[in-house]
Parts: structure tokens; sequence; C-alpha cells
């Protein structure tokens, strides 16, 4: 196909060079009816790019097939079969797999320390989780995705599950073998679903870790606003193979997905798309280079320590993305989320995500030296200020046993049967009907269905105070927790 195309982005360009003008959504006409500070912030340029989709951009039966061309560029440039643009995020995007692959079967195998969305797909389709255990670095409070032996486990334990799903890249940047993982599973003549929001990037150089569609994955969704140069909720599902129904697939992304799709997004991502095909190698290749460049000068800042040998390994992690650089700060006295403020507080600078003794910095392909000495004048005054810090509230950390829940029902029953709130010291015992997750990451603590235990509740309380967010729970200061009545 021929690369330089970027068909979205051109329909674009045509629709605002005939000056279009449609009696019909959106109703700020391109920026016309908007108030003025409004565009003093978001420009006239973002508005003008805002336009409908069908009946607008396309006619209503899509018969111009921009959308439809710029999705088979996508599954061009990166060698999978069929690719499908969304503009709801990866959240949307990995339930609809969850949906077309277990909607009415046997369950789904499922790493518990999935993201949040994955839990959403749980609750939303009444799937049955078939946990897999994560692989836990108790020293450091770290999970490791699945190693193939633990997926092989799980399929003897589960034969009937309709298919499996794996997370990798982690937020962490730590990554499963994805191709060992796949031929286990197709052994089976069952699907793999990867979760890889944070691998849009993987496919366009060979110093990455592997791409899920070339480990032999089955389907995978990628969130090109993490890694690459989309716009928030830009997400593309990738498939290959015959393990998949794609007619239900689309179908389930359909009853889910928005019907005022955002041109813009898929604009976006259209267009890196086509610069990633083009320059995305050398971009990339610059970006390793400069990543590799701040983790060493990160690391000569005294009681810091760069997180990268110690990930992966035996019983740690496959492979590792370098542009995360996981930064562990404990032995400075200091906790993750106070760096984590103090950087936003004093220096404009926000990180990835913060925990109890590590801070996570995402390096991009738009990062130069520039934005790179930015961070660390950033980091080493920190590191001086730090001295004065006040001593971090502890943390009571549950053991990897303690925070394996008991699952007593489907999260689907608990989240939607009745309810009630009770404090938390009369929670444990009793099961979960809400999930309730430090973000970031956004992987839960408590999953609906779970029966709850005093250790988690103190780890979520004392995190609190210490500084994490949990924001999806019902009551934020956690002193009452819904739970199944």
């Amino acid at each position: 196909m021929d690369q330089r195309r970027a068909p979205v982005l051109e329909a674009l360009a045509d629709y605002q060079r005939k000056d279009r003008y449609g009696f019909s959504p959106p109703g700020h006409r391109r920026g016309r009816g908007a108030d003025k500070p409004v565009l003093d912030v978001l420009g006239t340029d973002l508005f003008g790019a805002d336009v409908l989709a069908r009946g607008g951009l396309d006619d209503w039966e899509a018969r111009g097939g921009f959308l439809t061309e710029a999705e088979q560029l996508m599954a061009d440039a990166v060698g999978a079969e069929m690719a499908f643009f969304s503009t709801c995020g990866s959240s949307l995007s990995v339930r609809a797999a969850m949906m077309a692959v277990a909607g009415c079967s046997g369950g789904l195998l499922l790493p518990r320390d999935s993201h949040k969305s994955v839990v959403g797909g749980l609750i939303f389709s009444g799937i049955q989780p078939r946990w897999i255990a994560p692989r836990w670095d108790a020293e450091r409070h770290l999970s490791h995705p699945p190693s193939p032996e633990r997926v092989a486990s799980a399929w003897e334990e589960h034969p009937d599950a309709a298919g499996a799903l794996v997370v990798s890249p982690s937020p962490y940047g730590t990554c499963a073998d994805l191709a060992a993982i796949a031929e286990i599973c197709h052994a089976r003549g069952k699907p793999l679903i990867v979760d890889e929001a944070w691998g849009a990037h993987l496919p366009f150089h060979e110093d990455l870790p592997t791409w899920a569609m070339d480990a032999g994955a089955d389907v995978c969704v990628v969130s090109v606003h993490k890694m690459g140069a989309g716009f928030e909720q830009g997400s593309v599902y990738h498939v290959q193979g015959d393990l998949i129904d794609r007619e239900r697939l689309t179908a389930c992304a359909d009853l889910l997905m928005t019907t005022s799709p955002s041109v813009p997004i898929y604009a976006a991502l259209d267009g890196w798309r086509r610069q990633m095909v083009h320059r995305g190698h050398e971009l990339l290749d610059t970006a390793i280079r400069l990543a590799r460049d701040v983790r060493g000068r990160i690391d000569e800042i005294a009681g810091v320590d760069v997180l990268e040998q110690a990930l992966i390994g035996t019983e740690a992690s496959h492979d590792l993305d370098r542009l995360q650089v996981l930064v562990d700060v404990s032995a400075t006295g200091t906790s993750g989320y106070q760096i984590r403020d103090w950087l936003r507080d004093q220096r404009c600078i926000d990180v990835g995500l913060a925990d109890h003794r590590r801070i996570l910095l995402t390096m991009s392909f738009a990062d130069d030296h520039g934005t790179a000495d930015r961070l660390l004048d950033a980091l080493r005054t920190w590191r001086d200020a730090a001295t004065t810090f006040d001593t971090p509230p502890v943390i009571q950390l549950p053991s990897p046993r303690e925070l394996q829940l008991e699952s007593v029902q489907l999260p689907r029953e608990a989240f939607f049967g009745p309810t009630e709130m009770v404090a938390a010291s009369s929670a444990p015992g009793r099961i979960a009907a809400e999930q309730l997750t430090p973000y970031p990451p956004g992987i839960p603590a408590v999953v609906p269905g779970e029966r709850l235990n005093t250790a988690v509740i103190d780890y979520l309380r004392s995190g609190r105070t210490a500084g994490m967010a949990v924001p999806d729970a019902t009551d934020n200061t956690l002193e009452q927790i819904r739970v199944v009545a």
C-alpha cells in the first residue's frame, strides 16, 4: 500500500479547503460559536478539525472510505491482517476484545494484576475471570507479567476457558514472553488477547520488546496516545489469524463505542502511522539513545536506583521497554509520592506514576536533550531539597499472599447486586462490591466479588494517607467501603 497517504488527514484538508458547512452537529460550527476564552486556550484549529465523521467528513454511507483505507494502511504498516480505530480509548477496546472472545463461554484466563479496564470488562460482560497469579518481587513490592509456565498451569486448571488475556508491556515497561504464551494458547486452539496499551511504538524498532503481532498474538490493543503521537483516547485493535471472529469483534466494538467519534483523534492516528513508517526507526533510535543517557545520569544521583536488571531474568519479566525509566528512591528516605508532588509543585514536571518507593519517567521520541536536561536538573534539585522533607507516613504493605484475595462472586453479580456501605473496620470478611484501585498505574487492589481482608484495607487506607490516589472508591476517604449486602 502507498504509505505516503493519510486518507483521514487528506479528507479533512479537503473539507476545510471546500469550506463545507453543516447544519448538523457539532453545534460550535468549526468554532464560530465557541466562547473567546475557550478559543484562546484551545485554539481555532482544534475546533476547525472537529467535524462530523459521517455526514460531514464522509457521506452518510461512508462511500469515500477514508477511515477504512486509513485502517488498512495501519494494518499494512505493522504487519497485522486487520486494524480497527477507536476514539474511546483502549479501555473500551480491550473490553470489546474480551466480550468477542468470551462473552458467553467458560471464562477467560487473566493475570490478577490487570488494568482496571479489564475488570470493567468483567463487570459489563459477566465473564468469569480465571486468575493467573502474578509473579511477585516481595522485596520491592512489584509484580511481573505471568510466565509461560504459569499460563500453562492456568490452562491445566481451567481448560474450558475461551481464551487468555495478558497485559504486556506493564505500566512499568516490563514484558511477558508473548511468543511462548501464544504457542501455549494455540496448542489448545485458543486465542491470545494482548492488552498492549503501552506498546504502540514497538513495531517500529528492533531494539524494543517484541511486538505482540510478531509474537503470534491473535488480537492486541494499543493506545497511540501513550507512547505515540495520538490524542488521548486514540486506540487501535490489531487482529490476525482465524481464532478471532472479526465480525463479532467489530459488533462488540460498535455496541460499546460512541456514535459520535472524534475526527481529530482519527486524523492523529492516521498521521502518526505515516510518520512512523517514514521516520519511526530514526526517531525511536534517537529516543532509545537519549533514554540510555538519562538512565545513566539519574543513576549517578546519590541514593537513587534506576531499575533495569532487577526487572528481567529468572522469576522476573522477559523483557523491558527501556523508554520507561523506573526509579527507586527509597534509599533517600523519601517516598515516590513526595517526589511526585515536589516535582509538580516546584518544577512544573509531572511523572508517569508514583508509589511508596518509586517514580516512573516515561521517555518519548518527542523528548530531546533540552527536556532531558530539565528533568535531570529538577531531580538533582529535589535530591538536595529532600534532606528537609518530613519522614513519609508508613504504608502497611501486605504480603503477596495477603494481596491475593479470594474470589467469591462474579464481578458483575457483586457490582450490580444489592450493596451497602460499611465502616472500613467492619469490611474484612465481607464481599467487595466496588473496585479499589491505586491510580496510576490503575491495577485494582480489590475487584468486585473478592472477599476483603484487613491487610488490603489497611494498605489502601495507609496508602491514601501517604499520597496514594484511589479515585474509583465510592467514599474517597476510605472510611467506608461498598460491599455486597
